[in-house]
């Protein structure tokens, strides 16, 4: 197949800067268990409060730089899912007009946000007290985005790997009963072992849930020589048909720091992929950050010249 694409690419920034702009803070869960019940309010008090303040400069970094997407750190509130303690969810309720105002700024610069929680969450687990903490886990992050006044839809992404392999049928049955504020933002993401875009795309198919590209695990998972392989183009298309609507969706660009096979992220991006140049939203996963990105529009598919898919 050939074409011209028509519209340029939104490339997206992953949580954090190179530079010293957008870091946040965090606590040890072993620092914070040695806390009085009123130092560990305190603490999470002073760490979300930081980090919401940070959360809004990250808003601006991106708007003064045309970034567009821009993907939320998921250890943003630390303690916020631990079991048996509230303190986090009492401070965030505390904190609730300043993370709105957070939300806000992004939502005016016209920056879409999304999230991809931490890979011990495991939906489908064997392990009944496994899956309950990945729920609960999910379910605070839920809370997050609504505290931040972001839409309950695929929009604002909630996104997943498959989880534990050989366990698809279990997925695709536990989805529809998540939480609304979960299913509805869920999208699952193909990996470099347990999850080839093949095996998730029946899932996504009977759940209504997006399915997230991602063509470096693609070539590791199936050994393919590099991410011109025309399987690429091929899943680009097939996963673009489980986006409603189609122009939301989102891949994720990345490059081995040594070659195709090496699961290693790239300080930069030296190879982009023909397959990609009609995404409209793509998650650039290099170390490099928004140097990764600076230089990725220098690319033609950014520069405005015509380039053939």
């Amino acid at each position: 197949m050939s074409a011209v694409c028509g519209t340029v690419p939104q490339l997206g920034l992953v949580c954090l800067t190179v530079g010293p702009e957008v870091r946040f803070r965090t606590v040890t869960l072993s620092r914070y268990r040695v806390l009085s019940p009123a130092e560990r309010e305190a603490k999470l008090l002073d760490i979300y409060s930081s980090n919401i303040r940070t959360l809004r400069g990250a808003a601006a970094f991106c708007a003064a730089r045309g970034i567009r997407l821009y993907r939320l750190s998921s250890s943003l509130f630390p303690m916020l899912d631990l079991a048996g303690d509230d303190t986090g969810n009492g401070v965030l309720a505390h904190l609730a007009p300043q993370l709105l105002e957070a939300g806000q700024a992004f939502v005016d610069a016209g920056i879409r946000v999304l999230m991809h929680p931490e890979q011990f969450i495991v939906l489908n687990s064997e392990r009944p007290e496994v899956r309950e903490s990945s729920v609960r886990a999910m379910s605070a992050h839920a809370r997050v985005m609504d505290g931040l006044g972001l839409e309950r839809s695929a929009w604002n992404l909630l996104l997943l790997h498959g989880g534990k392999g050989g366990r698809g049928a279990e997925l695709a049955a536990l989805i529809p009963d998540l939480p609304e504020g979960v299913r509805l933002r869920l999208g699952l993401e193909n990996d470099e072992r347990a999850y080839s875009p093949a095996q998730l795309l029946p899932i996504c198919e009977a759940t209504g849930t997006p399915l997230v590209f991602d063509a470096h695990h693609h070539v590791v998972h199936d050994n393919l020589p590099d991410q011109e392989h025309p399987s690429v183009r091929e899943w680009v298309l097939r996963s673009r048909a489980t986006w409603q609507p189609p122009e939301w969706q989102i891949v994720h660009l990345s490059n081995g720091i040594d070659g195709p096979q090496d699961r290693r992220h790239s300080h930069l991006i030296a190879d982009f992929p023909s397959a990609y140049a009609d995404v409209p939203w793509i998650e650039v996963e290099a170390k490099g950050k928004e140097e990764a990105i600076a230089a990725l529009r220098l690319h033609p598919v950014f520069s405005g010249q015509s380039v053939h898919i």
